[in-house]
């Protein structure tokens, strides 16, 4: 803006939004239905963009603008040729200000002590989930495949992003774009396991993915192998991040069937493999749970909010 930059896209009809999350959710930038866009984003997942259809190719920021120009992908250097203009350098300040005129100084301990933090009817205090219980019971309630991104599990687009503050409310649409009726049968049953391939829980690391699935009462997620930020989620929120002791038995789990979990407590604090029982097929299901000391104990105080709530550091 102070070398006069942004009147002129603005001239030329370029949309210039805040450095948000937006594009990338689809809040304010959603493409017609039937077009193609390029984004200069990080991820790229169907639906990421607000639309079920979507067509989303990534790009650099100079190939968005050369494509923008030509109205087909272009390679910002083959445009720089035809129209004899050089590749611009990066051209990086020496230092950014730290003056921010909406930071406001703490104030002082025995005035803080008086102030109301005031709310909006979407900013609810976050549930925690109670200490592991001794037996774990419960269905199957959806069995999936391989590459569940977190978006599957809980979407990010704007219709859900007023409720992220608000668990109760976003818990709701945990699944929605793959089982509608997925938050509804879990609080029916009251809550349950979700069972899923390879590389459950890529993508973005909001750990709302975990919030929510905890909040329904899910009691743990199975899977042939987790992406690594979902896995650490999981357990600070205390779900049991288990996998197959023989990636074969995935084909045998069915959604509906009824798991079990004995002596849970004891397990969890030892315990590398144990087994299920599957009560629906009568056979047991032998899982793995690889943890550190630390993350058992987090699993068994219900996750690392209530942890520390119950062993504050004085």
């Amino acid at each position: 803006a102070r070398e006069g930059y942004v009147a002129d896209l603005l001239a030329a009809g370029v949309e210039v939004a805040e450095p948000t999350c937006g594009a990338c959710i689809g809040a304010g930038h959603v493409p017609a239905p039937g077009t193609k866009s390029l984004r200069a984003i990080n991820r790229n997942f169907k639906g990421r963009s607000g639309l079920k259809d979507d067509e989303v190719y990534l790009a650099s920021a100079e190939t968005a603008a050369a494509t923008a120009l030509k109205g087909v992908i272009t390679d910002p250097r083959d445009l720089g040729a035809e129209l004899g203009i050089p590749a611009p350098s990066p051209d990086l300040p020496v230092a950014l200000s730290q003056e921010n005129p909406n930071l406001v100084p703490p104030a002082p301990p025995e005035e803080a002590a008086r102030l109301e933090v005031v709310r909006g009817p979407n900013i609810v205090v976050t549930p925690l989930k109670p200490p592991l219980e001794e037996t774990l019971r419960g269905e199957v309630l959806l069995k999936l495949g391989d590459d569940i991104s977190t978006d599957h599990i809980i979407p990010a687009s704007p219709e859900y992003a007023a409720y992220r503050a608000n668990v109760p409310k976003l818990s709701e649409f945990v699944f929605h774009r793959l089982d509608p009726t997925f938050s509804q049968r879990a609080k029916e049953k009251g809550g349950g396991w979700i069972v899923g391939g390879a590389n459950y829980g890529i993508g973005s690391s909001r750990e709302h993915a975990a919030i929510c699935p905890m909040y329904l009462g899910i009691k743990g997620v199975i899977t042939k192998s987790f992406a690594r930020i979902h896995r650490a989620n999981l357990i600070n929120w205390g779900l049991l991040p288990l996998t197959f002791a023989d990636p074969a038995d995935y084909d045998w789990v069915e959604a509906g069937d009824l798991l079990v979990l004995e002596n849970a407590r004891d397990l969890v604090a030892h315990a590398e493999e144990f087994a299920l029982w599957n009560a629906t097929k009568g056979r047991e299901l032998r899982v793995r749970l690889t943890l550190t000391p630390r993350e058992r104990q987090l699993i068994l105080w219900g996750g690392k909010l209530a942890y520390v709530k119950a062993n504050p550091v004085t």
